[in-house]
């Protein structure tokens, strides 16, 4: 998916127009629950800050944000946690609500459909899709941003965009595709190098056997989404749903016409654009010009 920016409608079987906007602090809910229990088994283990972190290998002031829901602990120390403190897998069962807080509130509900998907079919027009995405364009897209992220969030932002790629070692793999505006692969975000690598990394993905990568030219005088950037998810219940997105306001669409429409377009797009084998020719040509 390209790069959420702002709330997110209800996905729900009846029409449109059905909206259910997530409390903002819906994560930092979470984060305060595991905070809450992970200070309790702790106690309860009488250990102090600096004995536990010694153990698990993080700084006292990480505990601490931890403890009190302002970070968000990473997968392996919530599983070294309940080791340590003898836990019996009551912190290990809030692993998957804490990694969610990762993301804003309103990209939670897009996430969750993402890392299920059977099918996911993105158009991107403004800077490679976060699936494609390697961590120094990612890190660039984040330093970029407008009004700048503070280096927490930065760090915060970058681990939860990585690790939905995490969706390409899921079996059975879930067919993707993705159509790329040229001037997409021709943005040196974050510099030469780092499009070159991110180049590098287009074309890795793109061979991949449930992956078709392609590029819309330029110079194409028709165009058949010029809307703004948008995804398609195909849920295992046999659902599809769509997400687009604005300045400033993105949405999940469940309901039939919408998605019919962005279904349409995404058809348009991939007539319009260059084949598979032209597009990964075109990003090896680029690369040897880069």
């Amino acid at each position: 998916m390209s790069e959420p920016t702002g709330l997110v409608d209800g996905v729900s079987g009846g029409g449109e127009g059905e909206e259910r906007h997530p409390e903002a602090d819906a994560g930092s809910g979470v984060l305060r629950v595991f905070g809450r229990q992970l200070k309790r088994f702790r106690v309860r283990a009488g250990m102090e800050r600096p004995e536990f972190g010694s153990l698990t290998g993080y700084s006292v002031s990480t505990i601490a944000a931890y403890e009190q829901g302002r970070r968000v602990p990473p997968p392996r120390f919530i599983d070294q946690a309940d080791e340590v403190l003898d836990a019996g897998g009551v912190l290990q069962e809030m692993k998957e609500e804490v990694a969610r807080a990762q993301y804003p509130a309103f990209f939670r509900d897009a996430a969750r459909l993402e890392a299920e998907a059977v099918e996911l079919h993105v158009y991107a027009m403004y800077a490679v899709p976060g699936l494609l995405q390697t961590e120094e364009y990612a890190r660039a897209v984040f330093s970029i941003r407008r009004p700048l992220l503070d280096e927490y969030r930065i760090e915060q932002g970058l681990s939860a965009r990585l690790a939905r790629q995490e969706i390409y070692a899921r079996k059975p793999a879930p067919l993707m595709s993705f159509v790329l505006e040229e001037s997409v692969l021709q943005r040196p975000i974050g510099g030469k190098q780092v499009l070159r690598g991110q180049l590098e990394q287009v074309l890795l993905i793109g061979h991949k056997r449930n992956v078709e990568i392609q590029v819309m030219p330029v110079s194409r005088e028709d165009h058949g989404a010029l809307g703004g950037p948008f995804t398609l998810i195909d849920t295992p219940e046999g659902r599809r749903i769509a997400y687009a997105e604005v300045q400033g306001d993105s949405r999940l669409y469940s309901g039939h016409s919408k998605v019919r429409e962005l279904e349409a377009r995404y058809g348009i797009l991939r007539a319009q654009a260059l084949t598979p084998s032209e597009s990964l020719a075109y990003v090896e040509k680029l690369l040897g010009e880069t």
